[in-house]
């Protein structure tokens, strides 16, 4: 099968093929941190030169895995929920929590949904909507008969935080009762992606992240109308003993929530 050009996307789209990148080779490891199949077969499907990203690393597949276990806490008491993923790119994760009874919104724009389109199998239970994440219709499309939760991976610290906020707060007043779950950065991070640009490699710098929030910054969101509780989610330990040990000190040390990246529940009341 001949591969699939990916060298069209730019921007924040093309983030989507570093994520894919670190998901891929870390699956792909005999002692692996993630069981994720498909996007290895993704990974390689396309023809891109991944190698001008720099290094991989385990962080992304751990943040992946976060997003899994809060979608899998939903989907526990809500089976058949519409699961909707804002600016998904070339995550593949209703293949790793598919549990048959879901239902799957992918939320972007046209180049990538046309890419998904090409490499993911079609399932009755996964739609597309071409569109900016920040273009509140696609709410109209989601059936919340049976629960909404929202992801955001990788998403928040590319926007300015009105913005996010905004989005937020028009989720809470839409799907009482559901979740929006999304990682965001600290503000030296920010800072020093805006103002000297965060180099990947030699060959890439990632765009600029405006919007970073932590863990202590938890009682702006819960002054959003319709918003019932907010909540910060930990990371599982990483492989090594290294970041086995960091792990939990990257949580119990005293102001630590003002200077990690912070991954966040919102429960809509």
């Amino acid at each position: 099968m001949a591969a699939i050009d990916a060298r069209h996307l730019d921007g924040v789209s093309e983030t989507a093929l570093i994520t894919l990148r670190q998901r891929a080779v870390e699956a792909a490891r005999p002692d692996g941190l993630i069981d994720d199949p498909m996007a290895v077969v993704v990974y390689e499907s396309l023809d891109y030169d991944y190698h001008h990203f720099g290094r991989t690393h385990q962080g992304i597949a751990l943040r992946a895995l976060t997003f899994d276990n809060v979608s899998n806490e939903y989907l526990a008491d809500h089976p058949r929920a519409t699961v909707v993923a804002l600016a998904e790119g070339l995550q593949t994760s209703f293949w790793r929590i598919d549990n048959g009874e879901l239902n799957w919104l992918t939320v972007d724009l046209e180049p990538i949904v046309r890419l998904r389109r090409q490499l993911l199998p079609p399932s009755d239970r996964v739609r597309y909507v071409a569109q900016s994440a920040l273009d509140h219709s696609w709410m109209d499309q989601v059936d919340d008969s049976h629960g909404v939760l929202i992801t955001a991976e990788g998403l928040f610290m590319y926007l300015e935080r009105d913005v996010v906020f905004d989005l937020i707060a028009a989720c809470a007043k839409r799907f009482p009762g559901g979740w929006i779950v999304f990682d965001t950065i600290p503000w030296l991070m920010s800072v020093y992606s805006r103002r000297r640009g965060w180099k990947l490699s030699e060959h890439y710098t990632v765009p600029p992240m405006p919007f970073s929030f932590t863990a202590n910054q938890y009682d702006e969101l819960r002054a959003l109308e319709g918003v019932r509780t907010v909540r910060e989610v930990r990371m599982p330990p990483g492989r090594g003993t290294l970041m086995k040990l960091a792990t939990p000190l990257f949580y119990d040390l005293p102001f630590s929530n003002r200077m990690r990246p912070a991954m966040t529940v919102v429960e809509f009341g």
